[in-house]
């Protein structure tokens, strides 16, 4: 079921969250170096895969996904939902023999590239348009979208630089099924406020495997990056992660399963949500800086940009061989002007006003100072022993104290320490340190006074090299605990 034309200012707004969507949905797609030989690109599809309900046991997948956000309808009387997801079509490589026939062959050498077995990933997008009026009681089940994808083989021949045939390409898909289920549920309260709830379900009836078979078997079967994007023109959708205080309860009951919905679009427009296996703050946006899609968020587009310029001429015909993304990788770099290079190398995504003394030292429109220990620096003194900034060694560091009391006890330099690093401001390599003990090599203060203890872990066989470098890991007083040497 298509959706019809909708109006100009949604186009733009679902223009801008399109972009997003589609780095989420080829996100990992195919990782430095590019090329299919290489073990980074030979397990892959990492994101909001929906296999088979019959593979879902054993193999850490699910068939399903739900989507949960909340809803002011205002205006707003119809819905519009978009599917995106990839569909595999695997790739094999055949040469064509003298007497017309073809070989499967692991490479077809050309002038401009090497031609190998590969898994393409074919864009689908499933459209939904119907009335909120629809979606709510029995009736709702009445504008589910179901859709079936059969199975085929697809054929391209290979020919040489005279438009003589080499051989051919060979694309086979397997079937894929599935349904959007969209209900609308109108939340008692004084406030129009309703939960919009939409399920994706694979429902394509592939037997499991004799013998346990492989996920890459499931794969062709499988919706890849599956995500959704929800507009309600005229309607008010709340933010999961910053809502209203009054909507608070309200939203500490949605169950959202294997995806993730934020505001998207520009940053004033409320009405367009996407859904996301990837998860995003509300309304995310490409950098300006970045040159293109390079398909691999886990490397900084600087460093590999220069690393795919790097590389060999015959690991770049390899590359332009794997993939049509992958090779359009190779011509981005390749041609990339230096002033688009240089802009990589960094950007200030703001700057705050800081009052300094007459000195001038920092004042409206000079260098705003760091907010995050330990962000000054660096400054190395000599010897070892010393954090890569130290206080003692920058004239506008606040005096910190040689100790700190936590839990009744001083803590400075020589205290052993639990780490107990809070929820609210940790990151993902913070929480694994949860339990552990450590040192406490100095008590440092930034430059807004607030003190930061400098630690290395009992247990970390580099802390002669960390001592000498002055390479600590800093946590707040409130994110450790003293250490007794009774405790187990």
């Amino acid at each position: 079921m298509s959706a019809p034309h909708l109006e100009a200012p949604l186009d733009e707004a679902l223009g801008q969250a399109r972009a997003v969507a589609e780095a989420v949905l080829f996100e990992g797609y195919v990782l430095y170096p590019y090329r299919a030989s290489s073990a980074k690109n030979r397990m892959r599809w990492q994101f909001g895969v929906l296999v088979p309900p019959a593979r879902t046991v054993g193999n850490g997948e699910h068939a399903g996904q739900r989507t949960d956000i909340l809803l002011e309808p205002r205006s707003g009387d119809r819905l519009d939902a978009e599917l995106r997801f990839l569909h595999v079509r695997r790739r094999t490589v055949e040469r064509l023999e003298p007497d017309g026939s073809y070989t499967e062959v692991p490479e077809l050498e050309l002038p401009d590239r090497v031609l190998v077995p590969w898994d393409e990933g074919h864009e689908e997008r499933i459209r939904l348009h119907t009335p909120l009026a629809e979606l709510t009681g029995e009736q709702a089940h009445t504008r589910n979208v179901t859709f079936d994808l059969p199975p085929g083989t697809e054929h391209e021949p290979v020919l040489d630089g005279n438009g003589r045939t080499l051989g051919r390409l060979v694309r086979r898909r397997g079937r894929l099924s599935g349904e959007i289920r969209p209900y609308v549920e109108q939340l008692p309260g004084p406030y129009r406020l309703s939960r919009l709830t939409v399920t994706v379900r694979n429902t394509v009836d592939a037997p499991p495997p004799a013998h346990g078979g492989s996920r890459d078997d499931a794969l062709p079967h499988s919706m890849i990056g599956a995500h959704l994007l929800l507009a309600v023109e005229g309607g008010r959708f709340l933010s999961m992660t910053d809502p209203p205080e009054w909507a608070r309860p309200a939203v500490a009951g949605l169950r959202n399963e294997n995806t993730w919905p934020v505001l998207a679009g520009p940053a004033d427009r409320e009405d367009v949500v996407l859904s996301s296996p990837i998860i995003l703050e509300d309304h995310p946006a490409l950098a300006d800086e970045s040159p293109g899609p390079l398909y691999d968020a886990t490397e900084i587009d600087e460093i590999l940009s220069l690393r795919t310029a790097a590389l060999t001429d015959h690991e770049k015909r390899e590359a332009r061989g794997t993939d049509a993304r992958a090779a359009e990788v190779i011509d981005l770099v390749d041609t990339m002007p230096e002033a688009v290079r240089a802009r990589l190398h960094g950007a200030i995504r703001g700057l705050r006003e800081v009052t300094g003394e007459e000195d001038g030292t920092a004042g409206p429109g000079g260098p705003a100072a760091p907010s995050a220990a330990p962000a000054a620096g660096p400054i190395l003194p000599e010897g070892s022993g010393h954090p890569w900034w130290d206080p003692q060694q920058d004239p506008e560091a606040a005096d910190a104290p040689s100790t700190v009391s936590i839990d009744g006890e001083a803590v400075g330099e020589g205290s052993r320490v639990v780490l107990a690093p809070g929820f609210r401001r940790t990151d993902a390599q913070d929480a694994f340190l949860r339990g552990c003990r450590a040192t406490v090599e100095a008590v440092v203060a930034d430059l807004d006074g607030e003190v930061h203890l400098a630690v290395v872990l009992d247990d970390d066989p580099g802390n002669d090299i960390r001592r000498q470098q002055g390479r600590f890991l800093y946590f707040k007083p409130d994110e450790v605990t003293p250490l007794r040497e009774e405790e187990p």
